[in-house]
């Protein structure tokens, strides 16, 4: 199959009806919308979440909660999936982003305590968990904050 040979699939494309020309048409005259009514007038798209004076939809349910503006986002990732570096390696974000871990950083990393870290490594990240540094110098590497 070639590009120019590429053809919607049978029935699919319908033709666009064109409204408001003549009685022959199907659509004149009023154009499908009816005589006289909000509907029928120019313009009449309503405003948004209007119900027609019924309660909207936005008003009838309940509302929770509380959004901070300044919260940051902490992708964090597990002592254990550190593994995957080769031995005396400098992790950092680079390296962190580069390896697939982090597909992206947002406000800072965060090195979590879970697992068990079999390499020497001297790792460079925004923060740690206690558990984290423990099991990285543990294992003979380092932990810098940056």
């Amino acid at each position: 199959m070639k590009l120019g040979e590429l053809r919607p699939a049978e029935g699919s494309n319908a033709k666009a009806w064109r409204r408001g020309r003549g009685h022959a048409s199907g659509n004149g005259k009023t154009a499908g919308r009816g005589h006289k009514g909000q509907g029928a007038r120019s313009g009449s798209g309503g405003k948004a979440g209007f119900e027609g004076g019924q309660m909207p939809l936005y008003r009838r349910l309940p509302k929770r909660g509380f959004t901070c503006r300044n919260t940051k986002e902490i992708v964090g990732i597990n002592v254990a999936a550190l593994n995957i570096f080769d031995n005396d390696a400098v992790v950092d974000l680079q390296a962190l982003i580069e390896s697939g871990l982090v597909k992206n950083p947002r406000d800072g990393v965060k090195i979590l305590g879970v697992g068990t870290l079999e390499k020497k490594l001297t790792v460079k990240i925004n923060q740690f968990s206690k558990t984290a540094v423990e099991k990285i110098e543990a294992a003979g590497g380092k932990a810098e904050v940056i």
